[in-house]
This record gives C-alpha cells, sequence and structure tokens, in this order.
C-alpha cells in the first residue's frame, strides 16, 4: 500500500478506481485529474473491501468509485459499496491509444478508471446485482446451460442412429426427436454387451434418459422463472408480445434499478436499439447501432415479430411503412425502437424506487 504524503488532508475530494481479477483488485486514487494520491492491494473478500474502504476514506472526502468490470469480476466489491452508500460507476475497459500512450498494467487501467469517472466518459451506474433480478439471472443462465445440453443431446442420439446396425436404423428410422427418445429410453440391452447392436442400444438408452432428466430440469427452471418474472414485473409482462423469457432478459438487462437509466434513450442505447448519429459536413444521416446487449436486442426482435404477425396496429404501421418504401429489415429496426421505449415505461413502473439505486 502507498501512504499519500503528509499534506493530505480530508479536504480533498478522493475518487477511486479499480481494476478487478478473479482473486484480487488494484484500486488508485486520484483527485481533481491531475494527482494521484496512492494505490492499494486488495484480495476479493469482504475483509478486502472494508481495507480499500478506510484507505480511500483516509485520503478525504470519498466521492465516488470506478470499478472496471463491476458486473463481473467487481461485483461483490461494487455490491459491497453501494451497500456503505458509496456511488459506484461502471467503467469500460481502457481504450487501445491509451494503452499505446502509457502502457498496460494493473495500477495504470485502475488510475484510467478513476480518470474516466472525473471526467464524465464511465458507462454510468453500476447494475444493481441484489434481490429477484439476480435470482432470475442465475436461474436463466442454467436453463440456457440445460437447453443447450438437451440440444446436444438430441443430436448424438441421431448421429449415433447413422451408424447403427441396420435392424435399429429400420425400426427408429423416421420417428421425430421426442418419439425418438421415448423409444430408445425403453430399450433393454442386457447387463453384458456381447455386440454391436447390443452396444448400441445401452448407448442410445444413455442419452435419451439424459434428454428426459434435462427435460425435467428445464421444466423445473421454467416454473421457478415464471413464478419470479410476473411477480417481479407484472406490468412488463402484460405488454403485447412479452412472454416470460422474453420479460426476463430485459430485466436481466436493466438490473435492479433501471432507474439508473436515466431515460428511455439509455435504454434503447443499452439494448442496441438506437441509431448512432454518422453525420459530417453536410452529411446528415444515422446509422445502425451493433452495441448494447445482444440478448436485450434479440427479446426486442421477437416482441416486434411477435406483433407483426398478430397485433393490428403494428400490421397497419407495417403496411404504411412499406408503401413508403421500407423495407421489412428497416421497418422492424424502427418497431423496436418505438417497442423500447413502450418496455422502459413498464420497466420502471415494475420496479419499486430504491433511494440507494437513485439517479443522482
Amino acid at each position: 500500500m502507498t501512504v499519500p504524503a503528509a499534506e493530505t488532508t480530508h479536504e480533498l475530494l478522493v475518487t477511486v478506481g479499480v481494476d478487478t481479477h478473479l482473486d484480487s483488485h488494484v484500486a488508485v486514487a486520484v483527485v481533481n485529474l491531475v494527482r494521484r494520491l496512492g494505490e492499494v492491494h486488495i484480495p476479493t473478500t469482504e475483509t478486502g473491501y472494508a481495507e480499500l474502504l478506510r484507505w480511500a476514506t483516509k485520503l478525504g472526502r470519498l466521492e465516488a468509485v470506478g470499478v472496471e468490470g463491476a458486473g463481473s469480476f467487481g461485483e461483490g466489491l461494487a455490491c459491497f459499496l453501494k451497500a456503505k452508500g458509496v456511488e459506484v460507476l461502471e467503467v469500460g475497459r481502457p481504450k487501445r491509444r491509451d494503452q499505446h500512450r502509457c502502457g498496460k498494467s494493473d495500477p495504470i487501467d485502475a488510475e484510467l478508471a478513476a480518470r474516466a469517472v472525473l471526467a464524465g466518459t464511465a458507462i454510468g451506474q453500476a447494475k444493481g446485482s441484489e434481490g429477484t433480478v439476480e435470482m432470475i439471472r442465475v436461474l436463466r443462465a442454467a436453463r440456457r446451460s440445460a437447453v443447450k445440453a438437451r440440444a446436444h443431446a438430441a443430436k448424438q442420439l441421431k448421429a449415433i442412429l447413422i451408424t447403427a446396425p441396420e435392424n435399429l436404423r429400420r425400426e427408429l428410422r423416421g420417428l421425430s426427436t421426442i418419439k425418438l427418445v421415448r423409444k430408445t429410453v425403453r430399450f433393454r440391452p442386457g447387463e453384458r454387451l456381447d455386440d454391436v447392436e447390443a452396444a448400441t442400444k445401452f448407448a442410445l438408452r444413455s442419452i435419451a434418459r439424459r434428454y428426459l432428466e434435462l427435460s425435467k430440469e428445464i421444466a423445473e427452471l421454467d416454473e421457478q422463472l415464471e413464478r419470479l418474472v410476473t411477480e417481479t414485473a407484472p406490468a412488463l409482462v402484460a405488454v403485447s408480445g412479452v412472454g416470460i423469457d422474453t420479460a426476463a432478459t430485459l430485466l436481466v438487462a436493466a438490473g435492479q434499478n433501471p432507474r439508473r437509466l436515466k431515460s428511455e434513450a439509455a435504454f434503447a442505447h443499452l439494448c442496441g436499439v438506437a441509431p448512432i448519429p454518422a453525420s459530417s459536413g453536410k452529411v446528415v444521416r444515422r446509422r445502425l447501432n451493433r452495441q448494447g446487449n445482444r440478448d436485450a436486442n434479440r427479446a426486442l426482435h421477437v416482441v416486434a415479430t411477435e406483433r407483426m404477425s398478430r397485433e393490428e396496429r403494428t400490421r397497419a404501421y407495417v403496411a404504411r411503412r412499406t408503401e413508403e418504401g421500407n423495407s421489412k429489415r428497416e421497418i422492424i429496426r424502427c418497431l423496436k425502437r418505438y417497442i423500447a421505449r413502450e418496455l422502459y415505461k413498464a420497466l420502471v413502473s415494475s420496479m419499486p424506487a430504491d433511494a440507494a439505486f437513485s439517479v443522482p
């Protein structure tokens, strides 16, 4: 730990930047974009977080902490500091041009994080990871992996069938996935495998059992997700075209504190559906935003396509824009922007206001 000079007083307005890692964090304190006060290395434990807070408050009045990776390695630190009433801002990774100019190390990255907070270029308030939204996030992660594993099991089942003995291929040919699973799970190859056909039946039965077990796991996760999402954001689920999975995706993207997004335009940028100005000189135009949360972007795309097929108001809009010469892809882009505006209001109205997460 670097101790500041004796002239440091508690009148200083201190900003701290943190470069986060799995087992340890590096923090650097700066003041007024000019002077670096010191640095500290802490373990990723509650004791380490408390040590960082004590160190920063001894330097002066702690204004804010910029955390790189506040939603991953720095999540524990961000939660601890917010619980102590400290303003925590999420900071993006340093740009390459900055790394070329001043090098690359953990203290350098931490100092750049602090200077990003002072310069006003931080991403914004760190996303809240407490409460029901965090519960939804971890359940969705488990469900996503289970769905992928089940799809892989189905592919493997059909791949083994391609090279199976002729008797098995003839018996199982043309069956849908679920019928194939139900038939192969009833195979009785015996305890001793004496030929290829018996071994193939044993393998097919093993994969079919795995498929059914994963289906049961997915159903249990769906039940929990439906209950949590419905209780957390009833206004969001009530919006036309929004299902449980879509609502869960948007809740996770916005976090427990959607009011950290200061407007519906900020939410649209988060979802990657806000056109980006790309004008120069007399040329005034906008380009497609390919950044943002792609999972949330996919959720808005699902809502848009659902409304295009079922909602009369949306069908009329599509017909009018088609007559104006817009392509289907362009129309969907416009729809996603309008839908983001509507869903942001539903998100904010669903989540209770929390003073700890209010926008400063």
